[in-house]
């Protein structure tokens, strides 16, 4: 099948390239990115006033399959990831069972080909059942196609095996994405400790939670020659050592998600103490779970600096961290909820209105954070479309402005603090491997 898209403006980090152009696909690949060309095609697509960017890639999603597909399958997760502009995302291996060994990564791999829509990398657990006493079988899962190893959900609080895992993945040339929290620090924090957790009687995680697990695994990356991801990064002291570590040489690299870089904890919505005149009880204050995620919302300060971290590309990625739960499971209150929020259908437009919109980013960094970094830091051939390079695109219009619906999500998780705000980018239209896996209906 071939498809010509014309008229588009071509943002492709990995030459350079921003300029109005015509992109040809034949085969499932791009063969030319030329201006005006003529070729009689199968389908053509018109894409004029958009960006064509290379398919964004997610560094980290929890797709909840095998074991919690009440909450999202890889399916759904797959489908809400096209709906998003992400052509390949890597699952979190917080599943049941957990995804420790190669015969769980095969299951994962050869369900999401059959979805036809998104590429599914998994990624594999440090330790075994994420228990963190004993490693997990690496070498297994890195022939079955792991990309990277991590215990997200928690970290490996013994540096010693910690140690030996970076060991392994040095040996192996794969990624560490590392969740980094001192879980004896949390002591049953639920929210950022500020005056905001004070205000409604919830306990606090301070910054030094993640921050004294960042600098740990930087130096166990700086000791081993891991190539050390940290995930979802929340604090303005992240921020620094990322920096202060590539000045040394360190191969580190980290990512920001939308809800880190757009939010403060001073934005959650609060809900007033009421009493129950049935039961005749007072109901205390608490605030909407939608608001409830791990690294929790920080303050203004974090979030200038997560900004200018990205801006000044000391922070390389834009991830989700998509965490998808049931209606029941957020129903509830801040103490009991889990923690996470859905992000893989608003975090393309909420990086278009608050970072390049807000002068922060160009289109060319965003193209950067969400697909060129991405699939350099897990060794993949993808992220650029010059001919050659397998189709895996993303139109993306930079001028519709619209209200964040969560009833459209294609995901099974309604979980998201956005819903109801007014973004502008609307992704139009995402191909994976040449074809066309979504299209939006509206234009």
């Amino acid at each position: 099948m071939t498809i010509l898209i014309k008229n588009g403006r071509v943002i492709n980090p990995a030459t350079g390239t921003d300029e109005t152009l015509d992109v040809l696909v034949e085969n499932g690949v791009v063969t030319r990115t030329e201006k005006s060309i003529k070729e009689k095609c199968d389908r053509v697509i018109d894409a004029k006033g958009c960006f064509v960017m290379p398919g964004f890639i997610d560094m980290h999603v929890h797709l909840r399959d095998p074991g919690f597909e009440q909450k999202e399958t890889i399916e759904t997760g797959a489908r809400a990831a096209v709906h998003g502009g992400f052509t390949t995302i890597l699952a979190m291996p917080n599943t049941k069972p957990v995804v420790d060994n190669p015969d769980v990564v095969n299951y994962v791999h050869n369900k999401a080909k059959t979805v036809g829509a998104a590429n599914v990398l998994q990624v594999g657990a440090v330790t075994k059942g994420q228990q963190g006493k004993e490693l997990s079988d690496i070498e297994g899962m890195v022939k079955a196609g792991i990309p990277a190893i991590s215990e997200d959900g928690k970290s490996v609080m013994n540096a010693q095996l910690y140690r030996e895992a970076m060991e392994l993945a040095a040996k192996y040339n794969i990624a560490v994405l590392a969740h980094c929290e001192d879980i004896n620090l949390v002591n049953g924090g639920v929210m950022n400790a500020d005056v905001n957790a004070r205000e409604l009687g919830l306990g606090g995680i301070t910054n030094s939670v993640e921050d004294i697990i960042i600098a740990r695994d930087i130096m166990l990356s700086r000791d081993t020659g891991a190539r050390l991801h940290l995930c979802h990064c929340s604090t303005k002291d992240s921020v620094s050592m990322v920096k202060h570590a590539k000045m040394e040489g360190i191969h580190v690299t980290a990512e920001v998600c939308p809800h880190h870089f757009t939010l403060t904890s001073d934005d959650i919505r609060k809900i007033e103490p009421t009493v129950d005149t049935e039961k005749k009880v007072a109901i205390e204050a608490d605030a909407d779970t939608n608001y409830k995620m791990n690294p929790p919302l920080r303050t203004k300060e974090d979030v200038q600096a997560l900004k200018e971290g990205l801006r000044d590309d000391v922070m390389d990625v834009i991830a989700t961290d998509h965490a998808p739960h049931t209606f029941e499971d957020k129903n509830t209150s801040m103490k009991s909820a889990p923690f996470g929020i859905v992000g893989l259908e608003t975090a393309a437009c909420l990086t278009y209105t608050e970072l390049v919109l807000g002068g922060y980013l160009t289109p060319m960094q965003m193209a950067e954070k969400m697909s060129y970094n991405p699939a350099k830091i897990i060794g993949i051939d993808k992220g650029d479309i010059e001919p050659g390079k397998v189709a895996d695109i993303v139109i993306f219009d930079p001028d519709e402005t619209y209200v964040i619906d969560k009833n459209t999500f294609f995901s099974k998780g309604r979980n998201t603090p956005f819903d109801g705000r007014k973004v502008t980018g609307k992704v139009r239209m995402t191909l994976v491997n040449g074809q066309v896996v979504y299209e939006d209906k509206e234009k």
